[in-house]
């Protein structure tokens, strides 16, 4: 008798257990909706005519489709110069913050130096701090320094709310790499920077992947700091979009192309990178 009610109680669960299964999966499936209903939505008018995404009565599905969105997008303003701006600056802004950001978060997991309990909670602070709170003493110490209306001001800028989530992202990812692994490499005739390079540095890649995808997209989705730091002949993407709003009105179909346009980058970067990216995501999730 206790085998079969083992066998029972281990083979399907019970009628309460897939009810609540399928509830999980309708709430999955309705966050999925909510999330991408957006994205959706701005396909949808990208390739709509003009005139269809101004109807006051729109349908949830195109009547019909068309490719004249993205040439009055192109042609509207330089859609190339900020497109190659705004991948300059977000490639600018990875690759120094992520090279920084793990030097930084190394030296804040493995070694044991005065004050760095101070750099930890300091870290912690200024993630704290709203971005709009920052936009003039930034704006006033960029003009000081020359870089107002610079590619390399903005970078500076970025760097300074990128690093900080980088060096504490990056610092929970080396605490989980257990010091036995460099300590061994260290006996085997390696040194402190050789143990790093050939032991913990390919531990950290797929850390550095999910790190660095994140960094890019706040650089390259970034607005406000684009507009207050850059004047016209120096904008980027996301402020580029801004010239399909005019005084006789928006021109939401050709916006929305240009919205598409820019997403290309950001789905590109994340299909080459999406194994990494995801094994890095759960690289924390269990210690030892």
């Amino acid at each position: 008798m206790s085998a079969i009610a083992t066998a029972k109680s281990g083979s399907g669960g019970g009628p309460g257990r897939r009810r609540s299964k399928l509830g999980w999966n309708l709430l999955g499936l309705l966050v999925f909706v909510v999330a991408g209903f957006p994205v959706y939505w701005m396909l949808n008018t990208a390739f709509k005519p003009a005139k269809d995404a101004i109807d006051p009565d729109p349908s949830l599905l195109p009547t019909s489709l068309t490719l004249s969105n993205f040439g009055r997008a192109m042609d509207i303003a330089d859609f190339w110069g900020p497109v190659a701006r705004s991948l300059l600056v977000s490639l600018a802004v990875v690759a120094i913050g992520v090279v920084v950001g793990m030097l930084a978060a190394l030296a804040i997991s493995r070694f044991a130096f005065r004050g760095r309990k101070i750099v930890i909670v300091g870290i912690l602070a200024v993630q704290m701090v709203p971005l709009v709170a920052m936009i003039i003493p930034v704006f006033l110490l960029l003009n000081d320094l020359g870089q107002y209306d610079r590619l390399t001001g903005l970078i500076i800028t970025y760097l300074t709310f990128i690093l900080p989530f980088t060096v504490w992202t990056l610092r929970g990812f080396i605490v989980n790499i257990p010091k036995e692994l460099e300590e061994a490499a260290m006996v085997d005739g390696c040194s402190r920077t050789g143990a790093f390079v050939r032991v913990v540095f390919p531990l950290l890649a797929p850390g550095m992947v999910a790190t660095s995808v994140y960094g890019f997209i706040q650089a390259w989705n970034e607005y406000l700091y684009a507009l207050m730091l850059l004047s016209q002949k120096n904008q980027t993407a996301t402020v580029w979009l801004s010239n399909f709003s005019t005084k006789h009105g928006t021109e939401y179909a050709p916006m929305m192309a240009g919205a598409t346009m820019m997403a290309v980058p950001i789905v590109v970067l994340f299909l080459l990178v999406q194994r990494k990216m995801a094994a890095g995501l759960t690289a924390g999730a269990v210690k030892g």
